[in-house]
């Protein structure tokens, strides 16, 4: 499946119609540059395609805060890009609306961090690579030799500067691949980059 994410205005919506991916995701925590707030968020949404499932990324939200989202935009999944543990998750999915799917984020430096995050019970996980100081969305491609020698049992995203230039050899690893930075230029979702990557990502498939 195809992610894109980082969706933040009506423009990326056009985008995302004309080449459409399996999901999109808005960044709904606040303090990101990538971020959305909700109002708006859900302004753009009404121009969402049906076909397209919705995400929300939060990076160590209020309970109340997620499902509150949940509700008002239809998500489809909750990403959690924090410190979320089994607790908080257990706690979210009793609260959420039906059918809503956690998904966890992990920072992979080694395969301890995935089997941890594998132990959640979350529909998927989001391998994405580990920068000091950051919950995500750096650009910088995630260590895939340590994602392909670990036992993973989750169904996964692969993550981290994927671009229309690796995005064949990410699917080598992965059929599941998460692109936001990569879709952009200069900070601004690019239809020509996405419609690269979604030809690509349509071939590799296929293949």
């Amino acid at each position: 499946m195809l992610k894109l994410c980082g969706i933040r205005r009506s423009e990326d919506i056009e985008y995302i119609n004309e080449f459409p991916p399996d999901f999109m995701g808005m960044i709904l925590s606040p303090g990101f540059k990538r971020t959305i707030e909700i109002p708006r968020a859900r302004e753009i949404l009404k121009g969402l395609d049906r076909g397209i499932k919705r995400t929300g990324v939060f990076v160590d939200g209020e309970i109340s805060s997620l499902t509150e989202a949940a509700e008002v935009l239809s998500l489809d999944a909750v990403q959690l890009h924090g410190n979320e543990d089994k607790e908080y998750i257990t706690a979210l999915r009793k609260r959420l609306p039906s059918g809503v799917m956690i998904w966890k984020a992990v920072r992979v430096r080694e395969s301890a961090d995935i089997e941890k995050a594998d132990s959640l019970g979350c529909g998927f996980l989001l391998l994405d690579s580990y920068v000091k100081g950051s919950a995500g969305g750096t650009g910088v491609m995630a260590d895939w030799d340590v994602i392909k020698n670990t036992d993973i049992k989750t169904p996964f995203f692969l993550a981290g500067g994927i671009t229309a230039d690796n995005l064949t050899k990410a699917l080598k690893a992965s059929a599941n691949v998460d692109i936001s930075g990569g879709t952009e230029t200069d900070g601004v979702k690019d239809r020509e980059k996405i419609k690269a990557i979604y030809e690509i990502y349509r071939r590799g498939v296929k293949a």
